[in-house]
């Protein structure tokens, strides 16, 4: 009944931008932290950036100072700026988010179905 519905991938020339956005929605009663995660062919999958609900937020050394994190609590939205992009940003991206649902005490692991962010050279 909840469900994070991704937006904004595509594809960039190396230096380009992009934006990514994740809506979240359901019967939600609160959510935790926020993040966007990325997975490139035949790597692992690896943590982009995260906003804690405070918002305090955590990136990776490969996108500090690229990428930029934020969200909206009203709109149970997180976005993703990317900026001075490089070939090697190119893989699927994910959001991700811990949501507590109306009527359930724990918070659970929502997943988004993925966004292709493909970065040329």
């Amino acid at each position: 009944q909840v469900q994070l519905v991704e937006s904004g991938g595509g594809l960039v020339q190396a230096g380009g931008s992009l934006r990514l956005s994740c809506v979240a929605s359901g019967t939600i009663f609160s959510i935790n932290a926020m993040g966007w995660y990325r997975q490139a062919p035949g790597k692992q999958r690896e943590l982009v950036a995260a906003v804690t609900s405070g918002g305090t937020t955590n990136y990776a050394d490969s996108v500090q100072g690229r990428f930029t994190i934020s969200r909206d609590n009203a709109k149970n939205t997180v976005s993703l700026q990317l900026d001075s992009l490089k070939p090697e940003d190119t893989a699927v991206y994910y959001c991700n988010a811990g949501i507590r649902r109306r009527f359930y005490r724990d918070y659970q692991d929502y997943w988004g179905q993925g966004t292709q962010v493909t970065v040329s050279s």
